[in-house]
Parts: C-alpha cells; sequence; structure tokens
C-alpha cells in the first residue's frame, strides 16, 4: 500500500537584518605556504553571520604598515621568527604599546618554539594563545579562532560601553548646565551621536503634560542631519510620516528600536514628554541601546532644569516689571509729597506772617488799654471828691484791667515765638553778640519781678564772652530761662544766672532754689505746651511752651538745652551749651 506521505513545513524564520561586515584577521608570516594552507583551512569559516577576511602580511615591518591603517582587525595571527628571531616579539610589543591596540587578539604561531620559550613569551608579552605550527590542525585553529573572536567581540563590547559611558558622565554636566530648551536638545542630539560613533540624523520634540498626541500637540526643539531645518517649526511643518512615528512614540510611551530608526521616550518629573527620533548609518547593537537607555533616563533631570530656570526668568522678569512699577509709583509719591511739602512751607510762611500781623495788631490797643489804665489810676488817685472806699474799689478794677492785659500780652508774646519756633524756613540773623552783655541785659529787665517776690536774683558774669548768633532770638531764650526761674521760685528764694566757658565752650546756667524736677518732668521737660507738676509761686500763668522755644533756640545755633536737679525740692539748674567754634566769630551771617 502507499505510504502516507507527512510533508514537514519549515518554521517561519524572520527576515535577517543587514549583516554587519566579516571579521578581520591579519595573517603575519614570512612562509608562503602558511598563508594557502590557513586560507584553505577557514575557507567557509562563519561566526554569529560573518564570514572572514584575511588580510596578508608577509613581514613583520610589512604588517607595521598594514596595522597601522586598518584598526578593526579582531585578531593576527603571528609567526615568530620572520626577519630576526624576534620580529614578531617585537611586532607585539608594537600593537600594544605604540597603537595601544588592547582588544585586538594575538596568537602566536611558532615552528620553532626553542627560539622563544613558551612560559617566558606568555609572562613578558602581552599576547593571548600560543601554538606550535605542527600542532595548529584545522581544528585547533577553528577552536583557537573562534575563542579569540568571543573574547574580542566581549571586549569590543565592554569598550564601547566603557567608552559610552564616559560620554554620558562627560555629558551630564554639560546637559544640566544647560539655561535653554533648545539649547538642550541640540545638546542631546550631538550626544545621542557621539554616543552612537556613527552619523546620526535626529529630532528632538517635546509635549506640555498628557494633552492629546496630535498635530498641535507637541513642539519641535531641536533637529540635526536632514532634520537641521525643523527646529522651532510646527508639527505641520514635519512630514506626515515623521508626525505618525512622533504620535505612536507618544501614544506607546517606551522607547522603540529598529533597523530604519529609532524612537526614545522620556517623562520628566513635570509631567512633560520628549520624544526623540533617530537615524544611524548602521544598525544599533544591544551595547548602543542599553547606553542610549541610561542616557535617557538622566534626561528627565535635565530637561526639568531647563524648565524650571525658565520659570524662574519669567518670575524675574515679572519681580523686575512690579519693582519697575513700584518704583514710579515711589517717585510720583515722593513728588507729591514734595508738592505738598511746599504747600505746607507756603503755609506756614503765610500762618507766621499772619499772626505777626495779628500779634501787632493785638498789642497795639492792649498798650493803649495799659496806658490808659495807668492814667486811670493817676485820675482816681487824684479826685477828690471821691472817698477812700469808692477810690480802693476803682483802684481794684483798674490794676485787674491791667493784669489781665499785660497776662494777654505775655501770652501774645509766647503764641509768636512759638509760631516762629515751628517755622520750616527758619533762619538766624548771626552777628557778633556778647553773651555776657545779653545775660546782664535780661537780668536787669527781670530784677524788678525778682525783688516784688523777696527773691535774690544773682549774677557770675565775665567782662564780655563773644559768641556769633542771633541776638533777639538768645535774648528771648534768656529771658524764657530767667523768667521761670522767678516764676516757680519760692519768695524768698535765691537765683544764680552765670555764664562761662567749660572746655572751651560757652555755657548759660541758671540755678534756682525751686520745687526741682521729678522724673516724670524729667522725661517731659523741653516738650510743647507741656505743665510740669511744680506751678507758679505768685500765681503767674504758664503756656507750656518757654523751655522749648529755649531748646529750639539751642539747636538753631549748633548747641543744646539741658536740665539737672537732684529731686524735688531741692532746686534745678537750666543750661544752654553752645559749641566751641560759635566763639569770637563777628561776620555777620544770615
Amino acid at each position: 500500500m502507499d505510504d502516507d506521505l507527512l510533508e514537514l513545513m519549515p518554521d517561519e524564520v524572520p527576515p535577517a537584518g543587514p549583516r554587519a561586515g566579516p571579521w578581520t584577521i591579519a595573517l603575519v608570516d614570512d612562509d608562503p605556504a602558511v598563508h594557502e594552507g590557513t586560507r584553505y583551512a577557514l575557507a567557509g569559516y562563519e561566526l554569529d553571520g560573518r564570514g572572514l577576511e584575511i588580510l596578508s602580511a608577509h613581514s613583520a615591518a610589512e604588517a607595521r604598515n598594514l596595522l597601522a591603517q586598518r584598526r578593526d582587525i579582531a585578531i593576527v595571527l603571528l609567526d615568530v621568527v620572520m626577519e630576526t628571531d624576534e620580529a614578531g616579539l617585537d611586532l607585539v610589543e608594537y600593537i600594544r604599546r605604540e597603537l595601544k591596540e588592547e582588544t585586538t587578539r594575538i596568537i602566536l604561531r611558532t615552528g620553532q618554539p626553542g627560539q622563544a620559550p613558551e612560559r617566558r613569551v606568555i609572562v613578558d608579552y602581552d599576547i593571548n594563545d600560543y601554538k606550535a605550527k605542527t600542532e595548529l590542525t584545522a581544528d585547533r585553529l577553528f577552536t583557537s579562532l573562534t575563542a579569540a573572536l568571543r573574547a574580542y567581540q566581549q571586549l569590543k563590547r565592554l569598550d564601547e560601553t566603557r567608552r559610552g559611558l564616559e560620554i554620558i558622565i562627560d555629558a551630564a554636566p554639560m546637559l544640566l548646565d544647560q539655561k535653554s530648551m533648545q539649547r538642550l536638545a541640540e545638546g542631546v542630539l550631538t550626544q545621542v551621536a557621539s554616543l552612537l560613533n556613527a552619523e546620526c540624523a535626529g529630532i528632538l520634540v517635546l509635549r506640555e503634560g498628557d494633552t492629546d498626541a496630535g498635530a498641535g500637540g507637541f513642539s519641535v526643539l531641536a533637529g540635526s542631519g536632514l532634520y537641521g531645518g525643523a527646529a522651532g517649526g510646527a508639527p505641520e511643518s514635519l512630514d506626515e510620516k515623521i508626525r505618525t512615528v512622533v504620535e505612536a512614540a507618544f501614544a506607546a510611551r517606551q522607547h522603540h528600536f529598529s533597523e530604519r530608526g529609532s524612537t526614545l521616550y522620556v517623562r520628566t518629573a513635570s509631567g512633560r514628554e520628549i520624544v526623540a527620533l533617530i537615524d544611524a548609518d548602521r544598525p544599533l547593537s544591544d551595547t548602543d541601546r542599553a547606553l542610549i537607555t541610561l542616557l535617557t533616563g538622566r534626561l528627565s533631570i535635565a530637561f526639568d532644569n531647563v524648565i524650571l530656570y525658565e520659570q524662574l526668568q519669567r518670575a524675574n522678569v515679572t519681580l523686575e516689571q512690579r519693582v519697575t512699577e513700584r518704583t514710579a509709583e515711589l517717585i510720583r509719591a515722593n513728588r507729591r509729597l514734595a508738592l505738598q511739602r511746599s504747600d505746607l512751607r507756603r503755609a506756614n510762611t503765610l500762618k507766621t506772617e499772619i499772626l505777626g500781623t495779628v500779634a501787632h495788631d493785638l498789642k497795639n490797643p492792649l498798650a493803649v488799654i495799659l496806658g490808659r489804665s495807668e492814667m486811670l489810676a493817676d485820675l482816681i488817685a487824684l479826685a477828690p471828691e471821691a472817698g477812700p472806699p469808692a477810690k480802693a474799689a476803682m483802684t481794684t478794677q483798674v490794676e485787674q484791667v491791667r493784669a489781665s492785659a499785660t497776662r494777654l500780652i505775655g501770652m501774645i508774646d509766647s503764641l509768636m515765638a512759638d509760631a516762629m519756633n515751628d517755622a520750616l524756613d527758619i533762619t538766624l540773623r548771626r552777628e557778633a553778640v556778647d553773651l555776657a552783655g545779653l545775660a546782664r541785659e535780661v537780668c536787669e529787665a527781670n530784677r524788678p519781678l525778682a525783688e516784688a517776690k523777696g527773691q535774690r536774683l544773682t549774677t557770675q558774669l565775665p567782662d564780655a564772652l563773644p559768641l556769633s548768633g542771633d541776638a533777639e532770638r538768645l535774648r528771648e531764650a534768656l529771658d524764657n530761662l530767667v523768667s521761670n526761674a522767678i516764676k516757680y521760685s519760692q519768695p524768698g528764694g535765691a537765683i544764680t544766672v552765670a555764664v562761662r566757658r567749660e572746655a572751651g565752650a560757652p555755657v548759660v546756667a541758671v540755678t534756682d532754689e525751686g520745687p526741682g524736677l521729678s522724673p516724670e518732668d524729667a522725661a517731659r521737660l523741653f516738650g510743647r505746651f507741656q505743665r510740669l507738676s511744680a506751678k507758679p509761686t505768685g500765681g503767674e500763668g504758664s503756656t507750656g511752651l518757654g523751655l522749648s522755644i529755649v531748646k529750639r533756640i539751642a539747636e538753631l545755633h549748633g548747641g543744646r538745652a539741658e536740665a539737672f536737679s537732684d529731686g524735688p525740692g531741692r532746686g534745678a539748674t537750666f543750661l544752654m551749651r553752645f559749641p566751641e567754634e560759635a566763639v569770637g566769630e563777628g561776620s555777620n551771617v544770615q
């Protein structure tokens, strides 16, 4: 009977990718027969889909030229004895020391083992195998060659990995130091090309947040090679196929490697997404892919750094704008304040003029009232028809009128002095003044008041003490100090007015035996409208302005006002101290 036929279907084999080039080996030997035999033995040899390219050199000198030109040689099958007994060993030194080829595998083959003892060669020279030509059969040659190619392949991968890691390490500071998103993107494409050690074309795009990938969902940051013109363009400017690949990469959110190109995906901590398209001139090895994955894993921090820097720059611009606006507002406010200050100066000047006019207008009728009251008192005293009781009553009324008028004149003088004290543009009419003479005049003018209260007013004055100052202002300050001492001292008390120099500086001191100063009084002594705990002892009036006027006049002359007391009930001393440089200045200055 007919046998059933079983037809086996071949397994589906994926299409092979483009093959890498053949393994390159160099055969260095001065015997042509060795070259022929080796080529014959290795005919048809293949490893990992790659055949052999055998290069021949018949002397060490020829081999030097060959190795200097071809740096892709994986294995050197090397004879020891050629031009000299150690020509091969010298070539080993040349390969390792001068060419610095550490990955190339060197297999020594010698027909005279005694010429180069195996142990010494293995120890002294960086070779990978040592074979006698007599024992190197086709099978052993196959085995040695395969083992050497495997070692070479692994060393190349290690070397590529090391080189790639060095590039990544060197690139990290540069990428992290970028301040512009476009410059960073360009740097990434440059570093990928350097990492692959290949000619690359690339494009890098950015998508903000988790928006749907679409024609308007991303922006082109940079491009290189044939994509160089795409940098800064809109997504619509890209080729439709490229745009489709980008959108697919955003949707997949992972790296994709293929023979025709690769897409890299990066998601930053701030939610941005970056896709890079890389077209290399060769397929990417597993090492290339691992290194690119490692590089992109570090890019998240770099992109976030640039994003934060750009946000900081925008914040700085906003802050600078706000500072500029605020400065402009302050300038306008200062101008308004300057105008208001000018208005206040004019108002203060007007106030002073008005007060001067009012005081002048009030003091004139008051002077008339005082004069007429004195005349009435004289007439009453001479009136024969009025009896003593009537004369006494009329005299009392006239005295009250005169006292009220006198008190009103004193209040007007104090208010005028305070108004002048407040004037913003007050100036002194400086001239040569005899401070001792002024004090003497003030004491004589106030002596009747002191005698009326039974007080002793004494002076300690030099013949003269010249000072550059305003005579009227100084007279006013001295009068306030002396009149205050009389006003607040008990009847029968003693008052001393002294003018002297202390360390070359002029000083005016008025000492009384009045109520003294409490701590509360000392704290507010020279303030305006401050009424102290002590009261005038003769019923005199007080506006609370006298000492503040003294302080202002002393300061206008560059000095200061002071007060000292040993406590309540123990009297007080009031001083005006003037600067030493004011002594003896005689020129009139305004």
